[in-house]
């Protein structure tokens, strides 16, 4: 039998995962078209011998997104995954099919979580609330004030930061609460200075 390559992608239209398999042959010798069931949305591949071109209708944000990857890439074990470059996650698969279609079920369980869950107010809210805990922390222990020598300041929280403003100058800083790593780096602090305008 003939060597196979798998894609996978999750229909903006429908919201089911695409799957379908080409030949190898069939890949380098014309341009490919991978159609969903519901007839409103199409995945494109072409090469030019050194690089496959590919359409991607994207189930996480809508649009169609264009990418580039060798064809060793496509061609050649596991396959590759392609990224929204709006919401930064994997929305299209290609490659060996067992890896495909794992990574299929993946997106299908992350698809259908989003459609379930309410919008969070926070980016992540579990380091939302350990930021502002962390700040708790260090301005009990007076670790809080401003370049300009007071101490009074106010919180203003956002979707993904914190901002400590001076009440006197009206001086901010910016402290990023989003990931594991912002939360970590707060932590480091025993002190915050926020800087005079």
């Amino acid at each position: 039998m003939e060597d196979m390559r798998s894609f996978a992608y999750l229909c903006p239209n429908c919201k089911k995962i695409v799957l379908a398999q080409r030949t190898r042959f069939a890949l380098g010798a014309a341009a490919v078209r991978i159609e969903c069931d519901c007839e409103k949305s199409e995945l494109r591949a072409e090469t030019d011998g050194m690089r496959f071109r590919l359409w991607v209708p994207c189930g996480l944000c809508g649009e169609t997104h264009q990418a580039e990857v060798s064809n060793q890439a496509l061609l050649e074990g596991r396959g590759v995954g392609l990224a929204c470059p709006k919401t930064r996650q994997l929305c299209c698969y290609a490659g060996d099919r067992t890896e495909v279609e794992k990574a299929a079920r993946e997106l299908e369980l992350r698809a259908e979580k989003d459609r379930c869950e309410e919008p969070e107010a926070f980016t992540d809210n579990v380091i939302m609330y350990e930021v502002l805990s962390e700040l708790k922390d260090i301005a009990a222990r007076g670790g809080i004030s401003c370049s300009c020598g007071c101490k009074d300041y106010s919180i203003a929280v956002h979707r993904g930061a914190v901002d400590l403003i001076c009440k006197d100058c009206g001086g901010r800083l910016r402290l990023p609460a989003a990931t594991d790593e912002d939360l970590d780096r707060l932590c480091c602090q025993m002190k915050l200075v926020i800087h005079k305008m």
